[in-house]
């Protein structure tokens, strides 16, 4: 079986992170959940609500983390994915996750990127410019900064890199990640 990195932070999305750890632990992978420091992660649950034209934001279950960004080899990994939520705007400064994501990518590993873990390429545009992918719509601007092309669509598969809209689509995403993971 595989082992898959989810890479995160306080303000994940809970069910972008949720979603995918319990799916690949019952497909029988090993999930390992890393943020900048090994500890109980606060979660948020974005959700809308007819009087406020944005989403809203509410906290969510705790969840540990298994390993800091410091402790990740990222060569013991089989695949990554990247939750959304605020983690990604946070956790793309750290020193470790540009290194991260180049291994990913340079040795073709499936990464999975949902809603605004789109944010996380803004400092490394070099690995999804030419490409295309989809992000929660308020992304595209960070998405085409990248010099990636924007897809309006909910689900999205180039190559290595399964991208989706929001949470709605995490079946369709793990089912396109899984589809990738297990080739």
């Amino acid at each position: 079986m595989a082992k898959v990195l989810i890479l995160t932070g306080d303000a994940v999305e809970a069910l972008e992170v949720f979603y995918p750890y319990y799916r690949l632990l019952e497909e029988g992978h090993e999930a390992v959940i890393a943020a900048p420091t090994k500890k109980k992660l606060k979660t948020v649950v974005h959700d809308f609500e007819p009087e406020i034209e944005t989403f809203t934001e509410k906290w969510a279950y705790g969840l540990d983390a298994h390993a800091s960004f410091d402790d990740i080899d990222p060569a013991d990994f089989d695949g990554l994915i990247i939750p959304g939520g605020r983690a990604p705007e946070h956790i793309r400064m750290h020193a470790k996750v540009p290194d991260i994501l180049r291994h990913f990518f340079k040795e073709n590993r499936p990464v999975g990127a949902i809603c605004h873990a789109a944010l996380v390429f803004n400092v490394v545009p070099e690995l999804v410019k030419g490409r295309s992918m989809t992000a929660f719509t308020n992304c595209r601007p960070e998405v085409e900064a990248t010099g990636a092309q924007f897809v309006d669509k909910h689900l999205h598969t180039e190559g290595n890199l399964v991208s989706g809209h929001a949470w709605p689509d995490l079946p369709g995403f793990m089912k396109e990640f899984l589809h990738l993971l297990n080739q």
